[in-house]
């Protein structure tokens, strides 16, 4: 009983450090531009001070690892289980993609066409986890909500300095 919990503690664990990770990596593509390039875009009104956003993203990258562990706790060899996992870790990586393409390559519209798939696969990966945990789904809503925000923030700084 003492080893099936301390594996399932460092499962969780695991869990949490994936989604950070990602984050950390993201970090440094946001941390080379939001000093220097992004302060001369336009930016619409409701845009958040910038400290908002590293304690954002750190709660919800733990809620999305709490997320994924709930659903590994069902069984790693189960199909449901194996699809679920298949679709997080996609949406993780495009996930990270957004802040390579906004941020990295400094793509206003690739950052649009970016996160409008990403929150197409979070959708996804919230059916795909809704058929194997309840609470995995209700974890990531504030990651949806968050993420449906910076959708709209993104295509307001596309449109506020395009030059169509």
């Amino acid at each position: 009983m003492k080893n099936r919990s301390l594996s399932i503690s460092l499962l969780l664990v695991f869990c949490i450090f994936i989604p950070l990770i990602i984050g950390f990596i993201g970090s440094f593509f946001t941390m080379t531009s939001v000093t220097g390039w992004y302060l001369t875009l336009n930016k619409p009104w409701f845009t958040p001070p910038g400290w908002v956003f590293g304690p954002a993203w750190t709660i919800l990258y733990i809620l999305m690892g709490v997320a994924w562990w709930f659903v590994l706790r069902n069984g790693i060899d189960s199909p449901s289980v194996k699809t679920a996992t298949m679709w997080f870790l996609v949406q993780l990586v495009v996930n990270l993609l957004w802040s390579l393409v906004f941020f990295g390559m400094q793509s206003l519209l690739g950052g649009v066409i970016v996160i409008l798939i990403l929150i197409l696969l979070i959708g996804i990966t919230m059916l795909s986890f809704s058929k194997v945990s309840r609470e995995s789904v209700i974890l990531l809503i504030p990651y949806l909500c968050w993420t449906l925000f910076a959708t709209i923030l993104t295509i307001s700084v596309y449109l506020l300095n395009s030059t169509m």
